[in-house]
């Protein structure tokens, strides 16, 4: 007799259930199965028949749908959950139904219209790790997604899932790049500004330099006036080049008010047109437009500013009104060279550093008291000492330019803030990064360069609290910063010696989001995960902070930044437990 032949084929599995739904069920029944019932009516079965899903079969809260497309998959999974969010905005928290998915490629075994094999399962274990309106992909439906799917795929690393004989590599997504449900900011007390991209004129794309300069000059001028509150230029700069709604702009920053404008150079002259819209009432509280010769542009920048301080308090004391105005470098050359400089500088990595040294010593040997610049050029070589040997001549020129800084710029809140971080980090001369610090906070208290770089320093420091609550203030003030990563580093490190290991992991992870190929963030990453028990994913982490810089070594990390032995003790038994070299 002829053996009976097993249907099989590849295909993309959907596994998605109820996050809660035995709390939800106890709580009410009959109302949350209605409710239920209505988004399956309405939403779902619609939205998966849209995606050309087949619907396997229903378990009470959960669903199984086979797709022929890993793609369908996961753009219904990205869809269903953008439109769960929106139908569950009006409803409590406590009754609200949000699914969790996961999504696998894989050969199944198809029998009498069900569907089984390991395909199944493991879609099944990434459903359950995924967190709630969240989805979870494996490593082989995440190849076949990439790059063409409108969302932002985090690595989660590789995961033991139960009853599955082997790791799976499994990426999460962060539905248009946000982090699920997270409430908008709310307003500050005092007057709150966001000051967006101005747009170039000039019909020279090499002029976006300047542009974004003259842009971020303006925010700096704002930053120094201590009764407004100003959102810092990298979280403002992310609707650079998009058609933006303010009123939407201003509740995603948390802001009353909103700064656009436009540059047109050409030949030795300036155009700038500004205008400031209360965002609530779309009220045009300002406009104005400048014609100068360009020798005069930093007189422009500071009568724009004045203007708009004006405008937004005009109760303000004059006093505060002239901390908007600042020394500004004579010679044009060195500006645009610092410029230019920026994102070599931002890279935070050796070889970048190393790039923007060499536009940076140029402007300093045009305008050699640009505290700015030194204060840049510190930190560039402090990058290159901690990260490429530990060189001796890196270590003397990032303290000497720091001392420079701070001679050269004591009203200029990012110099101090630069030449702090490099005296924390460096010099370990702690008593002077902090008097640096605060220095640089009493000038500008919008200063986010000051809060992230000094919770990064207390946090090496093993001042904990401070760690913390100079890294939560940094990222309300730029929360799209792209140097996010480093108060999330002080978060990460002030609660991971607190013991509050989850929350430490939370930081990480944000670390990582923000800048993936930096190993600090998931070297921290994985001490947290060792300290809250979790060894696999701990083990996870480490593994890939290897892959990014292979001669790690926890000792030598803690010896450069000269971490106490309250700091260097537990950390170096986490990351032992975790597998990283000592």
């Amino acid at each position: 007799m002829a053996e009976q032949r097993v249907e099989r084929r590849l295909t993309a599995v959907f596994a998605s259930d109820v996050v809660g739904y035995s709390r939800l069920m106890g709580a009410d029944e009959e109302g949350t199965l209605a409710r239920l019932n209505t988004h399956r009516r309405e939403f779902l079965e619609p939205k998966i028949a849209e995606h050309r899903g087949r619907i396997v079969k229903r378990t009470g809260d959960g669903i199984l749908i086979e797709f022929a497309s890993a793609i369908d998959a996961t753009r219904c999974a990205v869809e269903i959950q953008r439109g769960m969010r929106e139908r569950n905005g009006p409803v409590p928290p406590d009754r609200r139904i949000e699914l969790r998915i996961g999504i696998h490629v894989g050969d199944i075994i198809i029998e009498e219209g069900d569907i089984f094999g390991d395909g199944v399962n493991i879609a099944a274990r990434l459903e359950g790790i995924a967190e709630p309106a969240g989805v979870c992909i494996s490593d082989d439906a995440y190849r076949q997604v990439r790059g063409k799917i409108d969302a932002v795929f985090e690595d989660g690393g590789e995961q033991k899932l139960k009853n599955i004989d082997h790791p799976v590599r499994v990426y999460r997504l962060r539905i248009d790049g946000t982090e699920p449900a997270r409430a908008p900011p709310t307003l500050p007390d005092k007057p709150s500004i966001a000051v967006l991209p101005f747009q170039n004129m000039s019909g020279d794309p090499d002029q976006e330099y300047f542009c974004d300069g003259m842009v971020e000059d303006i925010i700096t001028g704002l930053s120094r006036v201590k009764s407004l509150f100003v959102i810092a230029r990298n979280s403002s700069f992310i609707y650079k080049g998009r058609a933006v709604d303010v009123k939407q702009v201003a509740r995603d920053l948390g802001v009353r008010y909103v700064l656009e404008g436009s540059v047109r150079k050409g030949g030795n002259r300036v155009r700038i047109t500004g205008q400031l819209i209360e965002a609530e009432t779309g009220r045009h509280v300002w406009a104005e437009r400048y014609d100068r010769p360009l020798d005069d542009v930093f007189s422009l920048q500071d009568e724009m500013t004045l203007n708009v301080v004006g405008a937004i308090q005009p109760n303000l004391r004059q006093a505060e009104i002239e901390r908007v105005k600042r020394e500004r470098p004579e010679n044009l050359g060195a500006y645009d060279l610092l410029l230019r400089s920026l994102p070599d500088v931002y890279a935070a990595m050796p070889a970048e550093a190393g790039n923007a040294l060499q536009l940076l010593d140029r402007a300093l040997a045009l305008e050699p008291d640009y505290a700015l610049a030194h204060g840049y050029v510190s930190w560039c070589h402090e990058i290159r000492f901690v990260r490429a040997g530990q060189k001796s001549e890196n270590r003397d020129a990032a303290v000497r330019h720091a001392h420079a800084a701070i001679a050269y710029g004591p009203d200029d809140a990012e110099a101090l803030a630069l030449a702090a971080f490099t005296l924390a980090n460096i010099a370990h001369d702690m008593p002077a990064a902090r008097r640096a610090f605060e220095q640089a906070l009493t000038i500008s208290p919008s200063c986010f360069l000051a809060l992230a770089f000094g919770a990064v320093a207390f946090g090496w420091k093993a001042d904990a609290e401070r760690a913390i609550e100079w890294g939560e203030r940094g990222l309300r003030i730029s929360p799209f910063d792209r140097l996010l990563y480093l108060p999330a580093h002080g978060i990460a490190l002030g609660n991971f010696l607190l013991g509050r290991s989850d929350k430490a992991v939370e930081a990480a992870q944000r670390a990582i989001q923000s800048k993936p190929e930096f190993s600090i963030s998931h070297v921290l990453l994985a001490a947290a995960l060792a300290q809250a028990g979790q060894l696999e994913m701990a083990k996870a982490a480490a593994t890939r902070a290897l892959e990014l810089q292979p001669g790690f070594s926890t000792h030598r990390l803690c010896a450069a930044l000269a971490a106490p032995a309250s700091l260097a003790t537990p950390l170096s038994e986490a990351l032992r437990a975790a597998g990283l070299p000592e």
